[in-house]
């Protein structure tokens, strides 16, 4: 199934913890409808060392979060919002459904 989120978007987060905050998507997790946004949905891992050059400890780094719970953002209408789709030629598109303008 292909979705509609892909990677490097920037996308605005609609629900949670981190309502409101505008990030860039790191990676998608097709499989389970999730990605995983710089800097969103940030928990703590305590992991293990693994050798002397890396030590264990306590690490923060972002979990997947559900994209329905994310919006594309539109830098021209500054805010998230729904888009459509436009073919040009044999290049499929995503345009905003505010503005108009291309995402």
């Amino acid at each position: 199934m292909s979705l509609r989120i892909k990677k490097n978007d920037r996308v605005v987060v609609i629900a949670g913890k981190n309502r409101g905050v505008v990030s860039r998507v790191l990676y998608v997790i097709p499989k389970k409808n999730r990605a995983v946004v710089e800097n969103v949905n940030i928990v703590k891992r305590h992991t293990r060392a693994r050798g002397p050059n890396q030590p264990g400890g306590i690490v923060e780094r972002e979990a997947p979060i559900h994209i329905s719970n994310l919006m594309l953002y539109c830098e021209k209408c500054k805010k998230g919002v729904r888009f459509g789709t436009k073919v040009e030629g044999e290049t499929k598109q995503r345009v905003c459904k505010g503005c108009g303008s291309i995402l």
